[in-house]
């Protein structure tokens, strides 16, 4: 979306013909629903990462059970979550990939009318749709559920895990025990996991 403002028309072109020649969304992303897998890591976003979304402490916390809610309405597992306050990380399984997006264009939709609202500042574009990466492998789920926890300390809003309330790692410590969560760590790095996911 970023580089697409700093393309000359001639290369806007070109990708929008050779989008449309693979049948993908013009301006978008494409979801992917051919992989051997049930698991993805789905990423909604906040139009040009504008922290609308976190824009008080209490819109978050309403957030969040609105953002379980459609995962549960869509039959979605959730593994691990984190909102922050121009985007979210879920990571889930699901057996119908498109129903969970369409479930989450809907949540998008609805919150978007009710912070506008709010926020005297109707007509405004809240999301930039929802993404999602499909998990390939064991190691690949278990780095995910470790970027997942740990994406409030990379964004610097916290040092530790525990010190962001928005997320599933308080849970996650509680069930798994230290220990374990250490040796998950160790063992499944992040390397460059999400490296320009934000540019």
């Amino acid at each position: 979306m970023y580089a697409w403002r700093k393309w000359t028309p001639e290369m806007r072109e070109e990708v929008l013909v050779r989008r449309k020649l693979l049948n993908r969304p013009w301006h978008g992303p494409p979801h992917y629903t051919g992989q051997q897998t049930s698991q993805y890591l789905i990423t909604g976003t906040s139009y040009e990462h504008t922290p609308i979304l976190g824009a008080a402490h209490e819109r978050m916390d309403a957030f969040v059970p609105l953002l379980h809610q459609a995962f549960e309405e869509a039959h979605a597992v959730i593994h691990a979550w984190c909102i922050l306050p121009n985007h979210y990380h879920v990571l889930t399984t699901t057996s119908d990939l498109p129903a969970l997006l369409a479930r989450l264009e809907k949540l998008h939709g609805s919150t978007s009318f009710t912070w506008n609202g709010e926020d005297n500042a109707r007509g405004r574009q809240c999301w930039h749709r929802a993404t999602d990466r499909a998990m390939r492998s064991e190691a690949h789920f278990w780095a995910t559920v470790n970027y997942i926890h740990h994406n409030a300390v990379k964004h610097g809003y916290v040092a530790k895990w525990t010190d962001w309330p928005w997320s599933s790692s308080h849970d996650y410590l509680r069930e798994t025990g230290r220990d374990e969560a250490a040796r998950i760590w160790k063992a499944y790095p992040l390397g460059d996991y999400g490296a320009g996911w934000d540019d």
